[in-house]
């Protein structure tokens, strides 16, 4: 299935990209993040399982156990603090 994927804040800036659209095999945010590691370094480090990062499924924020559909729209992002 094809997917919309965003990323924001220190994530994009790890990336060097704001965004893609990719086919994937994934059925949960777990599994595309996971598939998106592999991709490159700058994934691996923008991504990586010890580092905090939120997600958003469609504009709502979502547990990594949520399922993919046909042309969703993936966020990712740092956590967000507030002063």
């Amino acid at each position: 299935m094809r997917v919309n994927i965003k990323y924001f804040a220190s994530i994009r800036e790890a990336l060097g990209q704001s965004g893609e659209q990719r086919e994937t095999s994934a059925a949960t945010l777990a599994a595309l993040r996971d598939e998106l590691l592999a991709v490159s370094p700058q994934h691996a480090a923008g991504l990586a399982r010890g580092r905090a990062v939120r997600m958003a499924l469609d504009h709502v924020m979502r547990e990594e156990s949520a399922t993919l559909t046909e042309g969703c729209e993936v966020a990712f992002f740092p956590p967000v603090t507030g002063g």
